[in-house]
């Protein structure tokens, strides 16, 4: 299984970029997806997360009502739609895969190659 992450790139402060990530196929314990990120000198740190119906999307108090989180089954794919861009928010953005939405990188079984999201101010 491969997770494709794509969307990245240089935009200045107040914009938007919106993030994709394809996987090659669904298995079953890929229902839950999300977004990490980790910037230069630091550790990785949670974003959002959507479970397999997207009911439910959770979201990092750094990003919430800025940033979100959806998906497409049909396609694979999902999607992370980052308005009102601060420079704090510069990083390699990853996408995970694993079977129950966590804020916890540990609890997910497949990752994204990363892309990187840089915010000018």
């Amino acid at each position: 299984v491969q997770l494709q992450a794509s969307g990245g790139g240089l935009v200045q402060a107040g914009g938007s970029l919106r993030l994709s990530c394809a996987a090659s196929e669904h298995t079953f314990d890929m229902d839950a997806k999300a977004w990490f990120r980790q910037a230069p000198g630091k550790e990785r740190e949670f974003v959002a997360s959507i479970n397999w119906s997207g009911s439910r999307t959770y979201y990092a108090d750094s990003v919430k009502g800025r940033f979100t989180i959806s998906r497409d089954n049909a396609k694979n794919t999902v999607y992370l739609q980052m308005n009102s861009l601060k420079s704090e928010d510069t990083a390699v953005y990853y996408c995970a895969a694993g079977r129950i939405t966590s804020d916890q990188a540990p609890r997910y079984n497949y990752w994204g190659q990363g892309t990187q999201v840089t915010v000018s101010s």
